[in-house]
């Protein structure tokens, strides 16, 4: 344990006890774990750093605005049915980003269908290189490794794949209003609610395996939202209870392994259909922006047998591929 991890350890062992939303006198939490009064207030004092508000009233106590829900392994592992023994569940706490340390065990031969969850991440990574904000307990933020026969020429198409499956889970969780935007992000209400990112390893020809990191919002705390820097939505903005998080863990969890095994013997075609059908921008004017800073208007027709974008412009249809490139409505 670092020393940056020590203190961390503290606050997060406090905030599992201020979890239940309740006072608690800041004398008894000093006795409980054996240290002064001050230092549970020290452990305390920067906690809206992860985007909770903490009252502290004398005589009474600590409380949280509001209750907290923590991950639990086993309580994911029993809403994964017949998806259970293909995936081996690990949540931390907090770390750094769940995609650069599954990726690190990935090297390291960790089996196909980890996957690492994460209450806290100090730098979780986005797509084209934005940071990942979110508050504690107000999101998921998980990682899982899967493995294939077929070489990284065979995967295209497979960030698509995810989006699909994605739906099917949100679907069945009756969250209404959702949508896919080519190439990788889930909207809700014309906000960004979730995120995908894949990291592969392998050789064009085979074995492969790739990283699936996943970011979705269940309440973004107003704290966070000015660090934010595009549209962001969450499932706290729609008229009814927020779904429990391990639930919608384990309902992501169970969509992603039956995906992840029909994209490895089919790959992406058979999905093309359901995933443009699911498409905010299918048929609607679009821009696109290039790498090298170009922009391109068009129609967005929808995508290839290869998830690649297919484009109707005044110069005829042409084909992108995600790497850097944005879309946008026009």
């Amino acid at each position: 344990m670092s020393a940056t991890d020590a203190p961390r350890q503290l606050t997060f062992s406090l905030l599992r006890i201020l979890a239940d939303g309740e006072f608690h006198s800041g004398e008894v939490l000093a006795r409980q774990f054996g240290v002064a009064r001050a230092t549970v207030n020290n452990a305390l004092r920067d906690v809206e750093n992860y985007g909770l508000t903490l009252y502290s009233v004398r005589g009474r106590g600590y409380r949280l605005a509001r209750p907290l829900q923590w991950l639990d392994a086993e309580t994911i592992r029993g809403g994964l049915g017949a998806e259970r023994d293909a995936l081996h569940i690990e949540i931390l706490e907090y770390a750094t980003s769940s995609n650069a340390l599954l990726l690190q065990r990935a090297f390291q031969g960790a089996p196909g269908g980890s996957v690492l969850a994460v209450e806290w991440q100090s730098a979780g990574r986005g797509r084209l290189g934005r940071t990942w904000f979110s508050g504690l307990g107000d999101a998921l933020t998980f990682s899982l490794l899967w493995r294939f026969e077929s070489g990284l020429a065979a995967l295209s198409g497979l960030s698509l794949a995810v989006g699909v499956a994605m739906m099917r889970a949100l679907t069945g969780l009756g969250v209404p209003g959702v949508g896919l935007k080519w190439p990788n992000d889930v909207l809700l209400n014309d906000g960004k609610l979730a995120g995908i990112l894949l990291e592969a390893q392998g050789d064009m020809l085979g074995p492969s395996s790739v990283v699936i990191g996943i970011g979705l919002n269940l309440a973004v705390p107003e704290t966070l939202r000015g660090r934010i820097d595009q549209a962001v939505s969450d499932l706290a903005s729609l008229e009814m209870p927020v779904p429990e998080r391990n639930l919608v863990l384990a309902v992501l969890l169970k969509n992603l392994a039956k995906v992840l095994s029909e994209f490895a013997e089919h790959g992406f075609a058979p999905l093309r259909a359901e995933w443009e059908s699911h498409h905010v921008f299918q048929m609607r004017p679009v821009k696109l922006s290039l790498p090298d800073g170009l922009l391109v208007v068009g129609t967005a027709m929808g995508v290839t047998d290869e998830g690649a974008l297919r484009l109707a412009t005044e110069q005829g249809e042409k084909i992108f591929h995600a790497g850097e490139v944005s879309l946008r409505g026009a």
